[in-house]
Parts: C-alpha cells; structure tokens; sequence
C-alpha cells in the first residue's frame, strides 16, 4: 500500500515541476511517468481521468502548499518579509532553470483547454492566495476593502513579472515589482 501512495505522489509531483517547466499542454502524460520514474500503467490506475486529472489535482496540490507557505509567513514574517520572500522563492526558480520554469498555478490558468479542471484550480488557488495576503494586510492595520484590492494586485504583478522573466530571460521585471511593492505596502504599513 505504501509504494502505491509513493508512485501516485511521485507523479503528481513530477507533474507541478513540469507544468512549471513546459506548461500543461507541453507536458505529455509519458513525460510525466519518466519523469516519476513510475509504471507505465501507473497514470491511469491513480489517475483514471487522465492528463486532465492529474493537471486539476497538480495544479491544487501546488495551490494548496503555496497558499500554506504564504499563510505561514504572514503569520510569522509579516507583509512586507512574505512578499520579499514570495519574490524570491520565484526569482530563484526563475534563475535556477534558466528561465523555463515559472509558476505552476500560472500554468493552469493560462492553458488547461483540454484540462478545464486545471483552470478552475488555478483560479481557486490565486482566489485563496488574495484571501490570505488580504488578511495578513488587514491584520496589519489596513482596511479591509484596500487589503483586498491590494492582495489582487500583489498577485496579478508578480505573476505578471514572472511570465515577462521567462519571456525576457531576465529578473528585471521581478525585481521591479518587488521594488515597487515594498515601496507602496511600506507607505501603508
């Protein structure tokens, strides 16, 4: 029983770092099993509907454990450390890959048309991220209703700033954001 949980967590795994990488329809579901080393016959027995499945239960698993992440941070870190960090989680992976892999949650919401599960999750996990960011603002003495249009905005620039690293194969617009952001947020906090 355990190996079959470790073959299912494997691939789904192997599945945000390729999304990641190549996106979800660059992605094939054989990629995906030699990339997880897994079964041939694997994908279908944990995934039985297919690359759409597993692209809905990636996309949520990634959404799900960045979301955490956040939380945690606010929590322990406060706004202007989480969005520092957030930055430089990207910027790192960014560098790391040279610039193939971006945000696995982007890669649900801008693909996915054979996988519209996919895009439901994405948009669930970048609803979930504002309602956090929001609350951390909020927490920290900003009304609640600039809190959430702050938190869309956070989102929407660093994700926006990511699609233009990989586009531009540079950090630049990363950095820029995250300039900008911490300039804007330290005025407020």
């Amino acid at each position: 029983m355990g190996r079959r949980s470790d073959v299912r967590e494997n691939m789904l795994v192997s599945a945000i770092m390729l999304f990641r990488r190549r996106g979800i329809d660059g992605t094939s579901i054989g990629d995906v099993i030699a990339f997880a080393d897994a079964p041939r016959g694997s994908i279908y027995h944990h995934f039985p509907g297919g690359k759409p499945q597993l692209a809905e239960e990636a996309t949520r698993r990634a959404g799900a454990a960045i979301s955490a992440e956040i939380s945690r941070q606010l929590t322990a870190d406060g706004p202007m450390a989480t969005i520092a960090s957030v930055v430089d989680l990207f910027r790192k992976e960014l560098e790391s890959s040279d610039f193939e892999s971006g945000c696995p949650i982007g890669a649900g919401a801008l693909e996915g048309g054979g996988t519209p599960g996919a895009r439901t999750a994405a948009g669930e996990s970048f609803t979930a991220w504002e309602s956090v960011i929001s609350a951390g603002l909020w927490q920290h003495g900003i009304a609640l209703d600039r809190a959430e249009s702050l938190a869309s905005m956070v989102i929407a620039a660093i994700e926006g700033a990511i699609m233009l690293a990989k586009a531009q194969r540079s950090t630049h617009a990363l950095d820029r954001v995250e300039t900008e952001l911490t300039m804007l947020l330290s005025g407020l906090l």
